[in-house]
């Protein structure tokens, strides 16, 4: 399957995996889901779910204190 994955504020990335779930297209560009959330037509996805799209966006999650 070929996804489109868009990190918000930073790169687009053409992906090609084979039944890939959303966590699988995070470990592709060495992302941790734990810093980011996964964005399927402004809704998020569980990291474990099947894609079934071909464009996701990934926003970076902000933490601090």
């Amino acid at each position: 399957m070929d996804v489109t994955v868009e990190v918000v504020g930073e790169e687009s990335y053409d992906l090609s995996l084979e039944q890939p779930t959303y966590a699988d297209l995070l470990a592709a560009l060495d992302l941790s889901p734990h810093e980011v959330s996964v964005m399927v037509e402004g809704r998020p996805v569980p990291e474990d779910q099947s894609v079934e799209t071909d464009h996701v966006r990934v926003l970076r999650l902000i933490t601090g204190g």
